[in-house]
């Protein structure tokens, strides 16, 4: 057993070294032999069957991008990818994260005991939060609305505006970036 794994290991490591000569069909192969394998670790850290479908679509990117980065003496060919995944998977989790607490911290309405200036800041963030949310598509900022002041779920969404429940999830999430852009001006 002990045998097949380290032949496993070394058609990884020649098909990583393959990639890295941007050979399309050692990359289909090595897309083949280890996708589910990172899609696992993928699915264990997000929680979430579309999020870790699509971390391991960004996670092949890097690997074509990145695979003449890595060296055989510095440790196993699935270790590095694993590296990789975890290391996507981890960031994108951080990046939900701090999109939703934004977006709480932006939409925080003015509190009624609120202090003149306190008002005015909150007005002011207000209209500069209204003025992002012009920015946007017409459907993407209702559906923004619609997801984070009334409450409506992912498929509710789609199912409202007509779309794959994968679409809808990629409106939020791209719009929540050109907000967040948007907001840091």
């Amino acid at each position: 057993m002990a045998a097949n794994d380290d032949r496993d290991e070394a058609e990884v490591a020649r098909l990583i070294a393959r990639v890295a000569l941007a050979d399309r069909k050692a990359f289909a192969a090595l897309y083949q032999r280890t996708s589910r394998k990172l899609f696992g670790v993928c699915l264990r850290m997000l929680q979430d069957r579309a999020d870790a479908e699509e971390a391991v679509q960004e996670i092949f990117i890097k690997v074509w991008n990145n695979a003449g980065a890595y060296r055989a003496d510095m440790g196993r060919p699935m270790t590095w990818l694993f590296a990789i995944a975890r290391n996507h998977a981890l960031d994108m989790r951080r990046r939900r994260r701090q999109a939703s607490v934004e977006l709480d911290e932006a939409g925080e309405i003015a509190d009624p005991q609120a202090g003149p200036e306190e008002t005015a800041v909150m007005t002011s963030e207000g209209r500069r939060i209204e003025d992002c949310m012009q920015q946007l598509e017409k459907d993407r900022a209702d559906a923004v609305r619609s997801a984070y002041v009334e409450g409506l779920s992912y498929l509710e969404l789609a199912g409202l505006h007509g779309v794959p429940l994968n679409t809808m999830r990629t409106w939020l999430r791209r719009s929540l970036i050109k907000l967040r852009e948007c907001m840091d001006r």
